[in-house]
Formats: structure tokens, C-alpha cells, sequence
């Protein structure tokens, strides 16, 4: 295969992850930490990162706002739910520094 075509093979798979986790806006984004070790707020740093190394600038709020569909602001209030006593314990099990690692 050539790497052109790896190359648009690899973005629709992205655009397609990114399409799924906006349709299941249910899931939160510490189950998905817990679950899968990384969030969608980790997609937005990654594509960040990509960017710039592409020597493309687009800052953190930029990229949250392309893989929510939406500010984060306005996700968060539309569909972030408090997290319960067992998604926080298994996450500081997980994170025992509190932070998450966004690789």
C-alpha cells in the first residue's frame, strides 16, 4: 500500500472514531479513561500535536471544539454528568497521582 493511501485510510478510521464518540455523547469521558485509557480531551491534544508538528497551528480549544462538534463549554454543559464514587476511585486506582497521562 502506498502512504498516501495509508495516509486517507488512517484519517477516515480518525473521522470515523470522531463521528462515533460525538453520536455517543453518553459516554463519559472518565469511563472512557477508565476503559480505554484515553478521553476525547486526549484526541484533541494528540490532534494538536500532529498540527504542529505538520507546522500547522491549532491550540488546545481549537481541537476540543473539531472532536466534541462543538465548543466544550457547550458539550460539557449538554452532556458531562458528575462522576460517581466508583468511576473516581477505579480512576485514582488507575491514576494514582490524580492526573491522567495524555501521551
Amino acid at each position: 500500500m502506498d502512504e498516501k493511501t495509508k495516509t486517507e485510510i488512517e484519517a477516515a478510521a480518525f473521522r470515523t472514531l470522531v463521528d462515533h464518540l460525538r453520536e455517543k455523547a453518553d459516554v463519559q469521558n472518565i469511563d472512557l479513561m477508565n476503559l480505554a485509557g484515553f478521553c476525547r480531551n486526549c484526541l484533541a491534544k494528540w490532534y494538536s500535536a500532529a498540527a504542529e508538528k505538520k507546522g500547522a497551528t491549532v491550540g488546545y480549544e481549537a481541537a476540543r471544539e473539531i472532536i466534541y462538534g462543538m465548543p466544550y463549554s457547550d458539550w460539557k454543559a449538554k452532556h458531562q454528568k458528575e462522576a460517581s464514587g466508583e468511576q473516581i476511585a477505579k480512576f485514582k486506582e488507575q491514576n494514582p497521582d490524580g492526573f491522567h497521562k495524555h501521551r
